[in-house]
């Protein structure tokens, strides 16, 4: 399997579709093709990036072709079973299920105010009520999962699962632009900023040597 990504630093849906890979245990390259670099628009014209509009990820299997990290998860579930991804338990893997789903078409605000920069810390962030309502909101859907099916681990339900990859942006995002949370939460991202993939992208990412102004935040 050949795995496309954008800038480690930068690129929160390629993060997501490669912890996948990862979890799957299936092996797989990674290229990575630098966002709105040279050669981008070419990459685009010949189809090398997502067929139909040349995002990434973008997971090449054979003649299979996926985009879209919810997609190549549940791609990769289906070739390795479920039980890989998601929780066992129907109430748990219910609630995981939703919760995947809201990360992947919610929180707006966040997303525009706070994008994902692995290399940059801002302490004198202040969220806007739109950003503090996803703020509100995120935390709510840790602590209901912690609490009802976090037992046998230090992740949203226990052991790492989708839940925790589609999360693992947030993560990074409330790192970068240091958003209080109270302590089950700050338990739970370290447990998740200290995984061995996640110091192994962030490494990565701190050897990239593209700058993307639109995501950089002025000082």
């Amino acid at each position: 399997m050949k795995l496309i990504i954008g800038n480690r630093v930068y690129s929160s849906w390629s993060l997501r579709g490669w912890l996948a890979c990862k979890q799957s245990g299936l092996p797989f390259v990674e290229e990575v093709v630098p966002l709105y670099g040279e050669g981008w628009e070419e990459r685009r014209a010949q189809g090398l990036l997502a067929p139909s509009h040349g995002r990434v990820p973008l997971l090449w299997d054979g003649e299979t072709v996926v985009w879209d990290s919810l997609a190549i998860l549940d791609s990769l579930a289906d070739r390795v079973g479920a039980d890989r991804f998601w929780p066992r338990p129907p109430a748990a893997r219910a609630l995981a299920r939703a919760m995947v789903a809201e990360m992947h078409a919610g929180f707006a605000a966040l997303r525009q105010q706070c994008p994902m920069n692995m290399r940059r810390r801002y302490a004198d962030f202040q969220p806007d009520a739109a950003v503090r309502a996803d703020v509100v909101r995120i935390l709510t859907l840790w602590a209901e999962a912690r609490a009802r099916f976090g037992a046998g681990g230090p992740f949203l339900f226990g052991s790492f699962s989708a839940a925790d990859i589609f999360y693992a942006p947030v993560v990074s995002r409330f790192i970068t632009y240091g958003i209080t949370v109270p302590g089950f939460a700050q338990a739970y991202m370290d447990a998740v900023w200290e995984h061995p993939w996640l110091q192994q992208w962030a490494a990565a990412a701190a050897a990239e040597p593209w700058i993307i102004a639109a995501f950089e935040r002025k000082d």
